[in-house]
Protein backbone atom coordinates (compact mmCIF):
# COMPACT_ATOMS: atom_id res chain seq x y z
CA UNK A 1 0.00 0.00 0.00
CA UNK A 2 1.32 3.66 -0.82
CA UNK A 3 2.03 6.15 1.95
CA UNK A 4 0.96 8.64 -0.26
CA UNK A 5 -2.93 9.65 0.83
CA UNK A 6 -5.53 9.77 -1.76
CA UNK A 7 -8.42 12.35 -1.87
CA UNK A 8 -11.65 11.31 -2.92
CA UNK A 9 -13.26 14.52 -5.48
CA UNK A 10 -16.08 14.90 -8.14
CA UNK A 11 -15.67 15.64 -11.48
CA UNK A 12 -17.90 15.40 -14.69
CA UNK A 13 -20.51 13.02 -12.40
CA UNK A 14 -17.71 10.32 -12.52
CA UNK A 15 -15.53 10.25 -8.92
CA UNK A 16 -11.90 10.55 -10.12
CA UNK A 17 -9.20 10.18 -7.49
CA UNK A 18 -6.59 12.95 -6.69
CA UNK A 19 -3.14 12.57 -5.28
CA UNK A 20 -2.65 15.28 -2.92
CA UNK A 21 0.67 16.23 -5.27
CA UNK A 22 -1.88 16.74 -8.55
CA UNK A 23 -3.85 18.74 -5.55
CA UNK A 24 -1.14 20.69 -4.91
CA UNK A 25 -0.02 21.20 -8.27
CA UNK A 26 -3.97 22.44 -9.24
CA UNK A 27 -3.80 24.71 -6.27
CA UNK A 28 -0.81 26.36 -7.61
CA UNK A 29 -2.29 26.88 -10.94
CA UNK A 30 -5.23 27.98 -9.66
CA UNK A 31 -3.18 30.84 -7.25
CA UNK A 32 -0.88 32.25 -10.47
CA UNK A 33 -3.76 32.32 -12.94
CA UNK A 34 -6.94 32.32 -11.95
CA UNK A 35 -7.68 35.81 -11.38
CA UNK A 36 -5.98 36.74 -14.68
CA UNK A 37 -8.04 33.68 -16.41
CA UNK A 38 -11.60 34.85 -15.16
CA UNK A 39 -10.54 38.58 -16.41
CA UNK A 40 -9.95 37.15 -19.54
CA UNK A 41 -13.29 34.55 -19.34
CA UNK A 42 -15.33 37.56 -18.43
CA UNK A 43 -14.59 39.62 -21.38
CA UNK A 44 -15.23 36.62 -23.42
CA UNK A 45 -18.36 35.84 -22.18
CA UNK A 46 -19.48 39.71 -22.21
CA UNK A 47 -19.38 39.82 -18.28
CA UNK A 48 -21.84 37.21 -17.13
CA UNK A 49 -19.92 36.06 -14.07
CA UNK A 50 -21.36 32.74 -13.96
CA UNK A 51 -20.26 31.80 -17.56
CA UNK A 52 -16.92 33.23 -16.48
CA UNK A 53 -16.71 31.05 -13.56
CA UNK A 54 -17.58 28.02 -15.38
CA UNK A 55 -15.07 28.57 -18.37
CA UNK A 56 -12.70 29.14 -15.63
CA UNK A 57 -13.51 25.94 -13.96
CA UNK A 58 -13.44 24.02 -17.22
CA UNK A 59 -10.00 25.45 -18.32
CA UNK A 60 -8.64 24.41 -15.33
CA UNK A 61 -10.08 21.25 -15.40
CA UNK A 62 -8.55 20.45 -18.78
CA UNK A 63 -5.37 21.37 -17.10
CA UNK A 64 -5.67 18.76 -14.79
CA UNK A 65 -6.52 16.26 -17.26
CA UNK A 66 -3.58 17.43 -20.04
CA UNK A 67 -1.03 18.13 -17.57
CA UNK A 68 1.43 17.46 -20.61
CA UNK A 69 0.00 20.77 -22.18
CA UNK A 70 1.27 22.58 -19.17
CA UNK A 71 5.29 21.90 -20.07
CA UNK A 72 7.30 25.14 -19.65
CA UNK A 73 9.10 23.93 -22.93
CA UNK A 74 5.81 23.67 -25.28
CA UNK A 75 5.45 27.10 -24.76
CA UNK A 76 3.81 29.29 -22.21
CA UNK A 77 1.12 28.23 -19.37
CA UNK A 78 -0.87 31.19 -19.52
CA UNK A 79 -1.32 31.10 -23.14
CA UNK A 80 -2.26 27.23 -23.13
CA UNK A 81 -4.68 28.68 -20.16
CA UNK A 82 -6.25 31.36 -22.02
CA UNK A 83 -6.11 29.90 -25.46
CA UNK A 84 -8.55 26.69 -23.94
CA UNK A 85 -10.73 29.38 -22.56
CA UNK A 86 -11.05 31.29 -25.79
CA UNK A 87 -11.69 27.78 -27.58
CA UNK A 88 -14.32 26.85 -24.55
CA UNK A 89 -16.11 29.96 -24.65
CA UNK A 90 -16.43 29.37 -28.91
CA UNK A 91 -17.94 26.26 -28.44
CA UNK A 92 -20.33 27.21 -25.75
CA UNK A 93 -21.38 30.21 -28.41
CA UNK A 94 -21.95 27.83 -31.11
CA UNK A 95 -23.62 25.29 -29.16
CA UNK A 96 -26.26 28.20 -27.51
CA UNK A 97 -26.37 29.61 -31.77
CA UNK A 98 -27.25 26.31 -33.06
CA UNK A 99 -30.18 25.35 -30.47
CA UNK A 100 -33.58 25.76 -31.60
CA UNK A 101 -35.90 27.85 -28.68
CA UNK A 102 -38.58 25.74 -27.13
CA UNK A 103 -41.43 27.76 -26.50
CA UNK A 104 -44.35 26.50 -23.50
CA UNK A 105 -47.34 27.96 -23.47
CA UNK A 106 -51.32 26.81 -22.23
CA UNK A 107 -52.97 28.48 -25.19
CA UNK A 108 -52.93 27.75 -28.94
CA UNK A 109 -52.07 29.90 -31.58
CA UNK A 110 -54.17 31.72 -33.60
CA UNK A 111 -55.57 30.22 -36.73
CA UNK A 112 -54.18 31.81 -39.74
CA UNK A 113 -56.65 34.50 -41.57
CA UNK A 114 -58.54 33.90 -43.96
CA UNK A 115 -57.66 34.90 -47.26
CA UNK A 116 -60.17 37.49 -49.00
CA UNK A 117 -60.14 36.52 -52.49
CA UNK A 118 -61.98 40.10 -53.49
CA UNK A 119 -59.11 41.69 -51.50
CA UNK A 120 -56.30 39.61 -53.28
CA UNK A 121 -58.36 40.65 -56.80
CA UNK A 122 -58.36 44.50 -55.74
CA UNK A 123 -54.55 44.29 -54.71
CA UNK A 124 -53.75 42.55 -57.85
CA UNK A 125 -55.68 44.80 -59.96
CA UNK A 126 -54.04 48.22 -58.17
CA UNK A 127 -50.42 46.65 -58.91
CA UNK A 128 -51.48 45.71 -62.67
CA UNK A 129 -52.43 49.27 -63.12
CA UNK A 130 -49.76 50.94 -61.14
CA UNK A 131 -47.18 48.70 -63.15
CA UNK A 132 -48.73 49.83 -66.65
CA UNK A 133 -48.42 53.66 -65.20
CA UNK A 134 -44.23 52.78 -65.54
CA UNK A 135 -42.03 53.17 -68.53
CA UNK A 136 -41.10 49.91 -70.13
CA UNK A 137 -37.83 49.80 -69.25
CA UNK A 138 -38.84 49.82 -65.31
CA UNK A 139 -41.93 47.35 -66.01
CA UNK A 140 -39.59 44.72 -67.89
CA UNK A 141 -37.16 44.60 -64.80
CA UNK A 142 -39.54 44.21 -62.22
CA UNK A 143 -41.15 41.47 -63.84
CA UNK A 144 -38.78 39.66 -65.34
CA UNK A 145 -37.21 39.85 -61.75
CA UNK A 146 -39.78 39.91 -59.07
CA UNK A 147 -43.19 38.13 -60.83
CA UNK A 148 -40.95 35.69 -63.04
CA UNK A 149 -38.18 35.08 -60.19
CA UNK A 150 -35.10 35.72 -62.07
CA UNK A 151 -31.67 36.19 -60.91
CA UNK A 152 -29.98 39.76 -62.03
CA UNK A 153 -27.95 37.59 -64.40
CA UNK A 154 -30.74 35.52 -65.84
CA UNK A 155 -32.98 38.89 -65.59
CA UNK A 156 -29.51 40.48 -67.56
CA UNK A 157 -29.45 37.87 -69.97
CA UNK A 158 -33.13 37.52 -70.76
CA UNK A 159 -32.97 41.46 -71.33
CA UNK A 160 -29.71 41.78 -73.23
CA UNK A 161 -28.30 44.13 -70.83
CA UNK A 162 -25.14 44.43 -68.35
CA UNK A 163 -26.16 43.03 -64.64
CA UNK A 164 -24.97 46.33 -63.36
CA UNK A 165 -28.10 47.34 -65.36
CA UNK A 166 -30.92 45.38 -63.78
CA UNK A 167 -29.83 46.19 -60.87
CA UNK A 168 -29.88 50.25 -61.15
CA UNK A 169 -33.31 49.83 -63.15
CA UNK A 170 -34.75 47.35 -60.61
CA UNK A 171 -33.91 50.03 -57.98
CA UNK A 172 -35.05 53.16 -59.72
CA UNK A 173 -38.33 51.05 -60.87
CA UNK A 174 -39.15 49.95 -57.52
CA UNK A 175 -38.78 54.02 -56.47
CA UNK A 176 -41.11 54.56 -58.89
CA UNK A 177 -43.42 52.33 -58.19
CA UNK A 178 -44.05 53.65 -54.77
CA UNK A 179 -44.63 57.07 -56.31
CA UNK A 180 -47.14 55.53 -58.61
CA UNK A 181 -49.07 53.75 -56.10
CA UNK A 182 -49.04 57.00 -53.50
CA UNK A 183 -50.34 58.77 -56.06
CA UNK A 184 -53.04 55.96 -56.51
CA UNK A 185 -53.36 56.33 -52.46
CA UNK A 186 -51.84 53.24 -51.44
CA UNK A 187 -50.44 53.41 -48.46
CA UNK A 188 -48.39 50.75 -46.64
Amino acid sequence: MSLRRHRRTRVDCEETVISDHDAQLLRALHDEHAEALYAHALRLVNGDRQRAEDLVQETLLRAWRHPESLDPRRGSVRAWLFTTARNLAIDAWRRRSTRVGEVFTDELPEPPETVDETERAVEAWTVAEALNRLSPTHREVLVECFYRGRSVAEAAARLGVPPGTVKSRTHYALRSLRLVLAEMGVTG
